[in-house]
């Protein structure tokens, strides 16, 4: 595999470049700004395009070394899309509700993941059909509860080693507990949002269903770019290899003869 490519029609199609009324905007964000149509800020695509390979180009290098990538993304328009996509590859979501101390109070959060799986495991071993109607009602509406907040997490087993955020301005926590605890963050960030503390910038659209899917398809595609270079690292395939590796039971064969 190689990183994903991208195309300026393809952006413009997507509607990458639509900002927000320029009455809306964010004076930080002014310079990725190239001008206004109908009153609406029109963001630089000559500005995005490379800073939109720069943070593909990131998120593959991180997972191609091993590295855990959080999708955070719980705005309505976002939300299925960004739990499919971390799901296709691999990976970790947030798509319901960022709980304050996420990051940085994981071992908290680590007791609630526990609890979840707990809870999961009394509905597997049929425990649940034994209770009265009353508790089981309960313990169905906590494990719901907890499936919507920790469920696109509670395989991660530790803190992420990079965000990719639509929308900074809702996701304003995540950025700020990612940076607390030094972890690169990528984000698409609109004409209204605030930049600050984002490592790899997208200048982009983060409302629009066509735009949120077209980024959402380039990260999966960089993600498994960065898996499949990972694949390579540890093994790749051992058929290819110019001398083929040596069997252990073959290689203490020789010390049991003696």
């Amino acid at each position: 595999m190689a990183l994903p490519t991208f195309t300026m029609r393809q952006m413009l199609e997507a509607g990458v470049h639509f900002g927000h009324s320029t009455r809306r905007w964010n004076p930080k964000m002014e310079t990725f700004i190239f001008g206004e149509r109908n009153k609406t800020h029109i963001l630089d695509l000559q500005q995005t395009q490379p800073m939109l390979h720069a943070a593909l180009k990131a998120l593959s290098d991180v997972t191609s070394r091993g590295g855990r990538v959080l999708f955070v993304g719980t705005k309505r328009a976002a939300a299925e899309k960004i739990a499919e996509t971390a799901q296709n590859c691999g990976q970790y979501f947030v798509n319901h509700r960022w709980l304050g101390g996420m990051l940085t109070n994981w071992t908290t959060v680590s007791q609630s993941i526990r609890r979840l799986r707990e809870l999961e495991s009394r509905f597997e071993s049929g425990e649940i059909n034994q209770l009265t109607k009353k508790e089981a009602l309960q313990i169905t509406r906590e494990q719901e509860k907890l499936e919507r907040t920790l469920g696109g997490i509670k395989e991660m087993g530790g803190i992420p080693d990079m965000l990719f955020i639509l929308d900074t301005n809702k996701e304003a926590i995540a950025v700020q507990e990612a940076n607390r605890l030094g972890i690169p963050v990528v984000a698409v960030v609109d004409s209204n949002a605030n930049p600050d503390g984002v490592d790899y910038l997208i200048p982009g659209n983060d409302d629009a269903m066509r735009a949120i899917t077209f980024y959402c398809e380039l990260v999966q595609a960089a993600v498994l770019d960065g898996l499949q270079t990972e694949l390579m690292k540890t093994g790749g395939d051992a058929g290819e290899a110019l001398e083929a590796p040596v069997e252990p039971a073959l290689e203490a064969a020789p010390a049991e003869a003696a």
